[in-house]
């Protein structure tokens, strides 16, 4: 089968296009012929040393990706989810070695979800690590409420956009940052407030959140914690909190911490539940061939995507 390997870390050039044999399912297994993959930030983090790198390094032949949509080839013996023919999605054995960025995947059958049929496979593989970041954060950790104001970093993002549209869901007030330029896609996704973060006066804020999603990392995290009330919680994904900032959430009696999604295959049930009707939407901001990966990790890395990047096989 066509598949992408890293040999050892680096920049785009380390993503070597070879043959390898194609996997099989074990018992509890599912075989995808896959379809759509989609490409995100721990992608790259992950080819150049950093992001997951040190938990799967060891493993070889080292094949980065974790989100596919395809249809399914084979099932395991113990397998009842699923049948030959099934088109699926999800996030395959993150934070782990997932593979993805080949023609076949086995993926554990708890980990996938069937693909709603209102949705082209682009769009489920878009629907997997990003909207299950999302969910996890807002459902499960930050256990949004009606009501509640939240603020997404980075809105326009693969997390944000999901993020924004998913707070809608659960009732919540949500404020969304992005450059002026995305201002109207953010307020399209159904955000109640725009923040252009450009010189942005974030110590006069006049809004206390209830729950901060920080998609950036860095300073910005300093950024939210500043407008978060007390009492209220802070996620941060792609930075650690480090001890000083854990300090200053403390100070303000500001619940902060750092959340790394996990895959799920109820979670997936349940944003194709969403995603069937119509109650969250997708955005794919460009679909390249398997021969280009290359093009779309150079692309992601601008850090200006607005929604996903796919790549088809």
């Amino acid at each position: 089968m066509k598949a992408i390997i890293v040999e050892q870390p680096g920049d785009v050039n380390q993503l070597i296009y070879t043959e390898s044999e194609k996997p099989a399912a074990s018992a509890d297994e599912v075989l995808v012929k896959v379809k759509s993959i989609s490409v995100n930030p721990v992608d790259i983090k992950t080819r150049i040393g950093s992001g997951v790198y040190g938990r799967i390094k060891a493993e070889s032949p080292l094949i980065l990706g974790w989100d596919i949509a395809g249809v399914v080839e084979n099932v395991g013996a113990a397998v009842s989810k699923f049948k030959i023919g099934d088109e699926v999605f999800g996030m395959v054995n993150f934070p782990g070695h997932g593979k993805a960025y080949a023609e076949y995947v086995v993926a554990p059958e708890n980990q996938l979800a069937l693909k709603p049929k209102n949705i082209s496979f682009e769009e489920a593989a878009a629907s997997t690590l990003a909207a299950l970041t999302a969910w996890q954060a807002l459902v499960k950790n930050a256990k949004v409420n009606a009501g509640q104001k939240i603020l997404v970093h980075a809105a326009a993002g693969g997390v944000g956009h999901f993020a924004v549209q998913i707070g809608k869901y659960l009732g919540a007030e949500v404020t969304g940052t992005s450059s002026a330029k995305n201002r109207d896609f953010v307020l399209g996704l159904g955000a109640d407030a725009h923040v252009d973060y450009h010189n942005y006066d974030w110590e006069n804020h006049p809004d206390e959140f209830d729950f901060v999603l920080d998609t950036i990392g860095g300073d910005n995290i300093d950024q939210s914690i500043v407008v978060t009330k007390k009492g209220g919680i802070v996620i941060s994904i792609p930075t650690t909190l480090n001890e000083a900032v854990s300090e200053k959430a403390k100070l303000k009696g500001v619940n902060g911490y750092f959340f790394l999604v996990e895959s799920d295959g109820e979670d997936m049930k349940k944003i194709a539940s969403l995603l069937e009707k119509s109650q969250v939407k997708v955005s794919v901001q460009q679909v390249f061939p398997f021969s280009e990966m290359k093009q779309a990790h150079m692309m992601l890395e601008t850090g200006r995507t607005v929604g996903k990047i796919i790549v088809n096989i």
